[in-house]
C-alpha cells in the first residue's frame, strides 16, 4: 500500500498538478488583496483557498502515509508540513498576522519544481563560503565608514554624521542607487578630491566582492546539478547491473533446465 502511494505521488502528472494548485492558490491569495473582488465574490474566492488547503493537506497526509518517519528526514517536506501548518492555524486575535503568512505557501513550488530546488540547494551550500566574503565585506565596510566619518561628518552629518550613517551611505554607494547625483557629487563641490576615496571603494565592493559572492552561488549550483547527475548516473547503472542479473539468473535456469531433460 505504501508502496502504491509513494510511487503514485513520484508520478510527474501528481508533481505538475501540484505545481498548478499552487500557483492557482497564489492568485486566489493575491485576489484577496482587492476590496473590490472581494466585495463581488469574496465567498468564492474563500472557497477556492480552502481547496486549494484542502489539497495541500491530503498531500501531506499520503506522504506521510506513503514514508512514514522517513518523511522527517528528508528538509523539503519538512519545509512543507511548516508551511501548510501555518496555514491551518486560526487566525483570531494576536494570530492574524499568520493570515498573512498564507502567501507563503506559494513557497512550496520551490519543493515541487526540481530546477528551483536545485537553485535553493546551491545558495545553501554556497553559505559557508559567503560567510567569509561577508565578514571581508563587513571589514571593508567598517574601514570605509569610519574613514568617511572623519572625512565627511563634520561637513555632511545627515550622510556621514555618526559610524552609522556612513555605513548606510556607503551600502547605497555600493549598490549604485543614487550615488553619484545624490550623494558624491554634493560631496566633491565641497572636497573636490573625494573621487579618490569613493571610486576605490566601489570599485572593491560592488565589482569584486560582489561579484565573488554570484561566483560562489553559481559554482554551488554547478556542483549540485553535478551531484545530482552522478545520482542519476548511478541509479540507472544500478538498474541495468539488476536487469543483466536477472537476465543471467534466467539463462542459468535454462540451462540446468536442458541439463536435466539431457539427463
Amino acid at each position: 500500500m505504501r508502496e502504491k502511494i509513494a510511487n503514485w505521488l513520484a508520478r510527474p502528472y501528481v508533481s505538475n498538478v501540484i505545481i498548478a494548485v499552487i500557483v492557482f492558490n497564489a492568485v486566489i491569495l493575491g485576489l484577496e488583496t482587492s476590496d473590490v473582488v472581494m466585495e463581488r465574490a469574496g465567498p468564492l474566492i474563500v472557497l477556492l483557498d480552502r481547496l486549494c488547503l484542502a489539497v495541500f493537506v491530503a498531500e501531506i497526509i499520503l506522504k506521510l502515509i506513503a514514508h512514514g518517519r522517513r518523511f522527517f528526514s528528508s528538509g523539503w517536506n519538512l519545509f512543507d508540513f511548516v508551511i501548510v501548518g501555518i496555514s491551518l492555524v486560526p487566525t483570531g486575535q494576536g494570530l492574524s498576522v499568520l493570515r498573512a503568512l498564507r502567501i507563503l505557501r506559494v513557497l512550496r513550488v520551490v519543493s515541487v519544481a526540481p530546477r528551483l530546488r536545485r537553485v535553493v540547494e546551491g545558495l545553501l551550500t554556497a553559505l559557508p563560503g559567503m560567510g567569509s566574503v561577508f565578514l571581508l565585506m563587513a571589514l571593508i565596510f567598517y574601514i570605509f565608514a569610519v574613514m568617511a566619518t572623519k572625512l565627511f561628518g563634520s561637513t555632511f552629518p545627515e550622510w556621514f554624521g555618526t559610524l552609522g550613517r556612513s555605513g548606510y551611505s556607503l551600502f547605497q554607494i555600493m549598490t549604485l542607487e543614487s550615488w553619484s547625483m545624490g550623494i558624491v557629487r554634493p560631496v566633491m563641490e565641497v572636497f573636490p578630491y573625494a573621487w579618490m576615496f569613493f571610486l576605490p571603494f566601489i570599485l572593491v565592493t560592488t565589482f569584486a566582492v560582489v561579484n565573488l559572492l554570484v561566483g560562489l552561488v553559481v559554482n554551488s549550483m554547478q556542483d549540485a546539478h553535478h551531484e545530482e547527475e552522478n545520482a542519476r548516473t548511478d541509479a540507472y547503472r544500478d538498474e541495468v547491473l539488476e536487469r543483466l542479473s536477472a537476465i543471467e539468473a534466467r539463462l542459468s535456469e535454462k540451462e540446468a533446465g536442458q541439463d536435466r531433460a539431457k539427463m
